[in-house]
């Protein structure tokens, strides 16, 4: 209703609100590498179709007769009661679809109330963005380097900062076959872009070494650009970063160390070691790892294919999300991330066994299209769409969302 009437004051929505609009606009809008590495994924993406096509496949069945004039939008997550089951994903590299980047991410989390994941591969440090979250809830995402101090490091800051669980990212120790990225030849963390939490934490700047340039044959024009976009980079601003040789050191440095394809299931008791908040496993598929994430004392599971964004082909995240929640069998919260792209898709999750759901493509392109603005009316949007189909569906509460609200169709 508030959009409908800001429409007779001849006001529109900033973005689009059908994503299928939406993607399209943020296609028009974002420079060509930004808008591949948000929108792509692995090979031929298969597995972001499958996602997609998971949430195809069930059909919500509505019931009549029920007073659902009174609705809550409520979930409850390791102690903390939040005002709806929206979460947002944990987006690398925001600086190359919007200057403010996390910042902007941030304050609309914390005007509409939802809780930001932080991540790894943030273009502005943790520490910024939890001052500008104020009380809304704050999760960090730990991609969990070959450096361990460093790794030691990002949870005593995000513990430090006000961040509720530690959420380690574990599909992607070794990163996919990105064709979009590949046909373009670019990786933003070449660039510089995405290391704000590295280049600001004590334990990576202290690992530095001098890094003297690569050199292959006579500099050419596109070199001397990368070399200027890297030193511009890096803290302290280009005319100090001229003469150094710590930008290019900690871009090396980090694409040494950034992925850890050795970890195995004994890593975790280093890590519950380090911290007693919860931590949170992000990429989960099969029911036995889920079995695993219980027996190793793990507080909750992201049921995550990386937006199909690793493995191409892969199975889509709404269908292995069942026999997740059935291993499981209540012992943690079970989330769900890849594919939410509308109100009615966590509403299919949350039917499935989810608790709460991670959003990410979606405020990515409203922050793209509208900076901060964008990133709240996507989340507004998604909540209120929600909301109509919770009541539409005869449910008056999350809590009674089951089953048997949905049907599934070949």
């Amino acid at each position: 209703m508030e959009v409908y009437l800001a429409g007779l004051r001849g006001r529109k929505p900033r973005v689009p609100v059908d994503f299928p609009r939406l993607e399209d606009a943020a296609r028009r809008k974002l420079p060509r590498r930004a808008f591949a590495y948000v929108a792509g994924g692995a090979g031929m993406e298969r597995t972001m179709a499958a996602n997609l096509a998971a949430f195809e496949r069930r059909r919500i069945v509505p019931r009549m007769l029920r007073d659902v004039s009174t609705r809550d939008l409520s979930v409850e997550l390791f102690g903390r009661r939040l005002s709806s089951p929206f979460l947002l994903a944990p987006v690398g590299a925001l600086e190359l679809v919007h200057r403010d980047a996390d910042a902007a991410v941030a304050r609309a989390a914390a005007a509409a109330g939802v809780p930001m994941i932080l991540s790894s591969q943030a273009s502005r440090p943790m520490e910024e963005c939890a001052g500008l979250l104020g009380q809304a809830a704050r999760w960090f995402q730990l991609y969990w380097s070959t450096l361990d101090d460093v790794a030691a490091s990002f949870v005593r800051r995000a513990q430090a900062c006000g961040c509720e669980a530690i959420v380690v990212t574990l599909d992607t120790t070794l990163l996919g076959w990105r064709c979009r990225d590949l046909d373009l030849a670019h990786l933003p963390f070449a660039y510089a872009q995405g290391l704000a939490q590295y280049t600001s934490d004590p334990a990576f700047t202290a690992a530095l070494r001098p890094a003297p340039l690569p050199r292959s044959g006579r500099p050419t024009l596109a070199a001397i650009r990368w070399l200027l976009r890297v030193k511009r980079g890096y803290p302290g601003g280009l005319r100090a970063n001229l003469r150094s040789e710590l930008p290019f050191a900690s871009v090396r440095q980090f694409l040494e160390t950034y992925s850890r394809p050795s970890l195995t299931w004994g890593h975790l008791a280093w890590l519950r070691g380090l911290t007693q908040l919860p931590i949170v496993l992000k990429g989960i598929l099969h029911p036995d790892d889920a079995r695993l994430a219980v027996e190793h004392g793990v507080d909750g599971i992201v049921v995550s294919n990386h937006g199909g964004r690793q493995v191409d082909g892969a199975l889509g995240s709404l269908d292995a999300l069942p026999g997740v929640v059935e291993a499981v069998g209540g012992r943690i919260p079970v989330l769900l991330d890849s594919g939410i792209r509308t109100g009615a898709d966590a509403f299919k999750a949350l039917a499935l066994g989810a608790t709460a759901v991670l959003v990410g493509r979606p405020y990515v392109y409203g922050l793209g299209l509208a900076g901060e603005e964008g990133v709240r009316e996507v989340i507004d949007n998604l909540v209120a769409e929600f909301d109509l189909t919770l009541g539409l569906s005869g449910c008056a509460a999350t809590a009674e969302i089951g089953p048997e609200c949905l049907q599934s169709v070949p």
